[in-house]
Formats: C-alpha cells, structure tokens, sequence
C-alpha cells in the first residue's frame, strides 16, 4: 500500500505536466493561425468602369486610365456597417470624380438660367379659295344672253367691264316707262296744284327703282336719261374682280330671273387651312402670325395670321383644322396646293436647360447636378415644353445651379457600380 503511493504522486506530477505541455501548444496554434490569416489578408484593387480588373497595388486602370479603387471583399459587406460605410449611405445619389476622371468621361458642365423660349410648331397645310371673296353672277331678270364676254375657266374678270350682254322685254319695257316719267314730270312740274307736280317726281323714283332692281347701274340710268332711247340689251357686271372658277351658261342661252352664269374668286387673298394635331392646339390663337413656305417658292416666304379655329377635331387623323388668312401677290399660292406652315409660340419665362442635360429613364427624368467641384447629384425633374435643344425644367432646380450637359450616362454608370 505503502509502495503504491509512493508511485502515484510522481504519475500525477507526470500527468500535470503533459496536460499544461498540451495547452500551451494548442494557444500557440491558434495564434500562428490568427497571424497567419492577418498575413493573407492583402487589400486589392478595381477598376470601377471594368470590375474585372484587379491589381494589388493602388494605380490607373490599363483600359481605360481611370484611378483604380479599393475592392470590397463580400464578407465585409455583410459585416455591421462602419462609420465610413454609413457616411457612404449619407452620400447615396452622390457621385465624386477625381479630376483626371472628369477628363476621361468628356463631362462638362453649364449653369442652368431663366429663359424665355420661342416653340416652333411645324404642320402641313392646303390652300383653299377666301370664301369671303367668291361670288356668283347671276341674272337680275329673265332673259336671252346675246353675248358672252368670257367663254372659259381660269379668265380673269374685271369688276368695270361686262362679262355678258342680256336682252329682255321686260326691261326694254322698264326703260321706256322711265322715259315717259322723265316727260310726265317735265310736264307736270308747271302745275300750278302741287299734287299733280308732286305726282311726276313721284312716277320718275318709282320707275328708276324697277331699273335698279333689274341690275341696272346708275351710269347706265344717266346713259339712258341722255340718250332718250333703251338698250336693248343691258350688260351684266360682276360684282369683284377676279378668275372665273366656274361656267354654267352659253351664248344664246335663255336664262330666268337669279339663275347663275359664272362663279368668281378673288385669288389676291386666300385661306390656308393648316393640321395641328391636338396636343399642340393649345398653344394657338386667334391673330397669331403664321409662315407659309410652298415647294414651288421655297425661298419666298409669305406670311398670314390666324383668323378662325375650327370647334371640332378630325376623327380620323386627330388633327384640328386651323384657318388662316393671308395676301397672295402674283397670285403664286394656288387653290388645293400642299404648303409648310411655320408657327412661333412665345412661351412664359421658364428655368432653361440644354435638352441633353436630361436622361430618360422611362418612369422619370433625372439631371445630375454638381453640387461642389467633382461631386454630382442625381436629381427628378418635371420636363416643360421643348425648343429647339433646349426645354423647360418645371420643378426640381434651381436658377444659378450647375448641370453636366455631357458624360451624364458616364456618371450614372459610375453611380450603379457604387
């Protein structure tokens, strides 16, 4: 018993021994492990343009010179955000470039100002006749045309000589009774009873009255008050002058009282009737000035005014006729010719950018605006009209703020692999 004892306290000591032997390489294992994963740990580099292209040294990326940037290993990111990291959510939107990277990307900048732009609406549009000056001939009293001064379409008729010759009976008969009114009156005017005098002034405006009515002009009554004899056949005027559009008798014709002999235009003024289609017709109105441009005279221009919009819209081509009013010297604008109407609309004073400034994502338009020398935003803006390359900002910036008219994709680009 004695001898087993005395074999038992060394075995301990032994043991005590191999078990702190143990431990202590065991933590010194570990710790060979933890420097060991410091050593590998090594931070690498990108290009943000070409993620591909990955160095282990800080420098310019070889495709397309932009500086590379450190490269985030995905285990960090899934680690608890540090200051730095929250301070990049701060700046989400943001896009800073370095000076040689602004260079590679071409992004220029402009200030944004208030304007007052001028639309230009284009459309197409066709000569018609001027309703206001077209008329017909026609006859004042039954009765057989003896001559046709103008035997086709297209002659041009003066208002002071006559397009055609009428004889008829009855007015045969209306110019003698005026002569014998004329002499009724010579003779009755001695009278001494003031009603017989009264009554041959009376005779001579009733009987110049029936001339009148019968078509006859005042030059003619005075011809005929000279002559003391009736015309046998009375010439017939037209009422403006102009180009016969239209012939509807022939010489020897028998024609009755009203009927129509020639349809007359006045071509020295014309109507153009111009398509707008319906988003656009807000911005006219009556007595706006309009440019008219026909292939046949490209290089001279004539201009007019809007006189009349039509109240309703073409169901077909949803375009809404525009009337408007013009002179026509030379005659140079035929009826039924295709002509260019140009109309300039005058828009209120507005916040101005250069139209390339604004990407178009689908669902919104956005700018990016440098809110500090390399540092660019991204900001929603509601678009106005358009003129020419420049368009109206409603809402979203401000007069005297910078924003990148080119390289914006480039940004954006940027922006995304941030």
């Amino acid at each position: 018993m004695a001898l087993n004892k005395k074999f038992a306290f060394p075995l301990l000591i032994i043991l005590l021994a191999i078990a702190a032997g143990g431990g202590w390489s065991l933590w010194q294992n570990k710790e060979g492990g933890k420097a060991t994963d410091q050593a590998q740990v090594k931070q690498l580099f990108t290009c943000s343009m070409h993620p591909y292209i990955i160095k282990d040294k800080p420098g310019l990326c070889p495709v397309c010179g932009m500086e590379l940037i450190k490269k985030i290993d995905p285990a960090e990111k899934g680690a608890s955000k540090t200051s730095e990291q929250k301070q990049e959510s701060d700046m989400h939107g943001h896009v800073s470039l370095s000076e040689k990277q602004l260079v590679m990307a071409n992004v220029a900048t402009v200030e944004v100002q208030t304007e007052s732009l001028q639309k230009e609406l284009n459309a197409t549009g066709i000569v018609q006749y001027n309703q206001s000056r077209q008329a017909k001939v026609t006859a004042w009293i039954a009765g057989r045309l003896e001559k046709l001064n103008v035997n086709s379409i297209g002659a041009f008729v003066s208002k002071e000589k006559p397009v055609a010759e009428i004889y008829s009976p009855d007015l045969v008969a209306s110019q003698q009774e005026y002569l014998l009114a004329l002499k009724s009156r010579e003779q009755l005017k001695n009278s001494p009873i003031p009603s017989i005098s009264q009554n041959g002034e009376g005779l001579v405006a009733s009987a110049r009255q029936r001339l009148l009515l019968f078509g006859v002009k005042e030059s003619q009554i005075l011809e005929l008050e000279k002559s003391g004899k009736p015309n046998i056949r009375i010439p017939i005027y037209s009422p403006f002058s102009g180009v016969v559009i239209e012939k509807m008798v022939q010489q020897g014709q028998y024609v009755n009282l009203g009927e129509a002999l020639f349809n007359i235009a006045d071509l020295s003024s014309v109507w153009v009737e111009v398509e707008i289609y319906e988003n656009e017709f807000a911005n006219l109105h009556i007595g706006q000035q309009v440019e008219i441009r026909s292939q046949s005279f490209p290089d001279k221009p004539s201009t007019g005014r809007i006189a009349f919009v039509y109240p309703f819209l073409d169901p077909k081509t949803r375009t809404l006729k525009v009337r408007v009013e013009l002179g026509n010297p030379g005659l140079k604008l035929k009826p039924e010719m295709f002509v260019n109407a140009i109309i300039k609309v005058p828009l209120a004073p507005s916040i101005v950018v250069p139209a390339r400034a604004v990407m178009n994502t689908g669902k919104r338009q956005v700018v990016w605006v440098e809110s500090s020398p390399g540092m660019f935003e991204s900001r929603t803006v509601q678009l106005g009209q358009q003129s020419g390359e420049k368009v109206q900002i409603l809402s979203g910036l401000k007069s005297g703020e910078k924003v990148a008219i080119s390289g914006g994709y480039l940004i954006d680009s940027e922006s995304q692999l941030k």
